[in-house]
């Protein structure tokens, strides 16, 4: 795998703000719903959110640093650096117990597996169902439960390694990485989104449809609106839980006024109509003159 510094294009001494908006602006960029089935854009927007999983980890990004770990994350061995126990003796079955659980009447636990999976950001938002394969070569449905975030592990008890001598089964961890949505942001459990708005609806008001995770709802958008404006959906966030006790958090509009990509001559003639008319100095308004 290649340096997840030049991956990303960022310095290895680049802070963890920096790392995250040189990753956003990649994603959004690369990200598969932007290039539907090029996949080599695919192929590179895997390649910078491994980069960006290891770099934003700062235990991995250290271990990497000093040469500890590969850039895929496995571990770097050296020659000369491995080291070979006595056969038998107490110091051999201490590290056997610590490695595979304590002896309990001859049994012992086995080992826990941990496994890694990506899911998508409304996959995270609204649970999915995966299939993953254990070490053994079983599968195994999995449930992605509703309002996932990038770090939540699921615990499947009694699907790792095998004990011994009648022990039993150790556990599988399932660590979950969601990948970003090339609009939508998430804060705990709050979503935000900015959608861009005409000059007259703006001005007008008028009722658009927006987006949410959950689909897309009609909102008003208020006579004289201005760029920056927010306007709150209930419920409409992340949620988390069934029925009555469920937990709902509210998603946010911040609304951006959008011209023309070309220049408009009727907008133009009406624009210089409007100042030659009017007195409304914005900069003196907002205290900056």
């Amino acid at each position: 795998m290649k340096d997840p510094y030049q991956v990303l294009s960022v310095s290895q001494t680049a802070r963890p703000d920096e790392l995250k908006s040189a990753y956003r602006n990649l994603a959004k960029e690369l990200h598969p719903d932007v290039n539907p089935g090029d996949t080599v854009v695919e192929q590179r927007f895997k390649e910078i959110t491994a980069a960006y999983d290891l770099l934003s980890d700062p235990k991995k990004r250290r271990q990497y640093d000093q040469r500890e770990i590969n850039a895929d994350g496995s571990p770097r061995f050296e020659r000369g650096n491995a080291h070979r126990g006595g056969q038998g003796g107490a110091e051999f079955n201490d590290m056997f117990s610590d490695l595979f659980g304590r002896r309990r009447g001859g049994q012992i636990k086995g080992q826990d597996v941990t496994y890694s999976m990506r899911v998508s950001f409304l996959e995270g938002i609204n649970g999915v169902r995966r299939r993953i394969q254990l070490y053994d070569g079983k599968k195994l449905d999995v449930d992605i439960p509703l309002g996932t975030q990038e770090g939540d592990s699921l615990r499947l008890r009694n699907k790792g390694m095998a004990g011994a001598g009648g022990g039993p089964s150790g556990d599988a961890f399932v660590e979950l990485h969601v990948d970003p949505h090339p609009f939508f942001e998430r804060d705990g459990m709050d979503i935000h989104v900015d959608v861009p708005i005409t000059l007259p609806e703006a001005v007008l008001g008028a009722k658009i449809n927006v987006p949410t995770p959950h689909g897309a709802v009609s909102v008003t958008v208020p006579t004289g609106t201005n760029t920056g404006r927010s306007l709150r959906l209930k419920g409409r966030g992340v949620i988390k839980g069934t029925g009555e006790s469920a937990q709902k958090g509210d998603q946010y509009i911040r609304l951006k006024i959008m011209l023309p990509d070309k220049p408009d001559s009727k907008l133009e003639e009406f624009a210089r109509e409007w100042l030659e008319s009017g007195d409304y100095d914005v900069r003196k308004k907002a205290g900056l003159e």
